[in-house]
């Protein structure tokens, strides 16, 4: 079973040292992970929300029952990245953005929150 994108970033965060942190990286690499990093790290690439909190209800459920995963969702975060689906209204962007987050777990809402604020290393030290 593929682990959450979360649980691989938060091994890479209690990783002690750089090389143990690359290898954790590309034993679970895949186009989804390189997609939120990406999102968060490249300068290029602008997200069309408003930065800071969202306010969406977290899901209570436990993590692996009851909801969608990251894996399955980053399809659509390009509705979210400027130039992606420039016809999308501001507010069904952000209503798309905050169903999405909804149905992930919370520790993946919470990667894409921090990712969308360009804001992952500071949620996940030693992330570079």
């Amino acid at each position: 079973m593929t682990p959450l994108i979360s649980e691989v970033l938060t091994k890479v965060s209690k990783a002690k040292t750089k090389e143990q942190k690359i290898i954790i990286l590309r034993e679970n690499n895949t186009d989804q992970l390189r997609m939120v990093l990406k999102a968060s790290f490249d300068p290029r690439i602008e997200w069309e929300l408003p930065e800071g909190d969202v306010p969406y209800v977290k899901n209570e459920a436990p993590e692996g029952t009851e909801h969608t995963t990251l894996h399955q969702e980053s399809r659509l975060l390009f509705h979210f990245i400027k130039g992606g689906n420039p016809g999308l209204s501001p507010l069904r962007r952000e209503n798309m953005f905050i169903q999405m987050l909804e149905g992930l777990s919370e520790g993946e809402a919470e990667l894409v929150c921090a990712a969308k604020d360009k804001a992952l290393h500071r949620r996940y030290k030693g992330l570079s």
